[in-house]
């Protein structure tokens, strides 16, 4: 079993706190005409965001729970896309090369537009989910701020957003915010013995640590050699290689462009945490150990770096296996 669509998803674990917040904006009776719902990818904004379409379209008052059972009509219609209230914005396909645009261009803002100014369909209210709002071109944009100055009766937009900042600020100021924060590792558990029931408990565990609170990125961990190269990170940080055994290492992560992306995704990861860990003072033995080799500020300098080198990388479509051992060397400051 795979983790359905955000529009499929009846699960929502660790939100709580951003549903009562919702809850209680319903029942002051005053409920504003946008929010933007944000924080790290694969968290479950998109989830949340058709949760709150559905109970709002399905008239369930505000102290109700958003919990919905995927046999009810209402459910069925928006996991369908086939309710009349409910639109979803996102990137389209381009239709010359059928690959994902990059960009939410504004003819489809432009069809919010009239969307909203038609009679409501089914019950008094019409909800637009914008999934990746930060996606939108600066037509786009500008087209989705007129109707956030002018909102009509009964409408409601839901903007889910990974990067907040990429937004104008006169959108996001227009907006009322829902911030939600990354699950904690249980959650994480709990999802992926849902959704990936081959796992023993030991990968659900390690996936979980991986993931750093998204559901999304612990799937994706899941998923081909996400094991595997989870534990080749483990052992270059236990024993960061150089000479012959980092030419190894880079050999294996360096074949292709997935395998080197998520290496480094990883690598650099695990920097990360053990610059907020040791910042924090919570480091555990092993990112205690690295502590010792550089001060937290040079980790950081490290991390700066791999993401630099994965970016180029990338970007300009470099060597791989040099990549690699250029971002080892670093690790082990040769």
């Amino acid at each position: 079993m795979t983790a359905p669509l955000p529009r499929e998803n009846p699960d929502l674990l660790g939100h709580e706190a951003a549903e009562r917040l919702w809850m209680q904006a319903r029942a002051s009776g005053r409920l504003h005409h946008a929010w933007l719902i944000t924080g790290t990818e694969g968290i479950g904004k998109a989830t949340l965001a058709y949760r709150l379409a559905r109970a709002l379209l399905a008239g369930r008052g505000p102290h109700e729970s958003l919990a919905m059972d995927p046999a009810d009509p209402v459910f069925r219609r928006v996991a369908a896309g086939t309710h009349a209230g409910l639109m979803t914005v996102e990137r389209g396909a381009d239709e010359k090369t059928h690959k994902l645009r990059r960009e939410i261009v504004v003819d489809e803002v432009r069809a919010v537009s009239q969307f909203l100014r038609r009679t409501a369909g089914e019950g008094e209210h019409r909800v637009v989910i914008v999934d990746g709002a930060e996606h939108m071109n600066t037509n786009a944009s500008n087209a989705l701020l007129k109707l956030l100055e002018e909102p009509p009766t009964g409408a409601l937009l839901l903007l889910v957003c990974h990067a907040p900042g990429l937004l104008p600020t006169t959108i996001r100021s227009r907006c009322r915010s829902l911030r939600l924060q990354p699950l904690a590792e249980r959650d994480v558990e709990t999802l992926l013995s849902r959704y990936v029931r081959d796992l023993v408990a030991p990968e659900r565990a390690q996936m979980a640590a991986l993931a750093e609170g998204s559901i999304g990125r612990a799937l994706s961990l899941s998923e081909g050699d996400g094991p595997a190269m989870a534990a080749q990170v483990a052992r270059v940080l236990e024993s960061l290689p150089q000479g012959l055994a980092a030419q190894a290492v880079a050999d294996q992560v360096g074949r292709d462009d997935a395998a080197f992306s998520l290496f480094m995704d990883l690598l650099r990861q695990s920097v990360a945490g053990v610059v907020r860990k040791g910042a924090r003072g919570t480091p555990d033995s092993h990112q205690a150990v690295l502590l010792t080799r550089r001060s937290i500020e040079g980790w950081g300098k490290v991390w700066q770096a791999l993401t630099q080198i994965q970016d180029e990388t990338e970007r300009f479509a470099l060597d791989r296996r040099q990549a690699v051992l250029a971002g080892l060397s670093l690790m082990a400051g040769t």
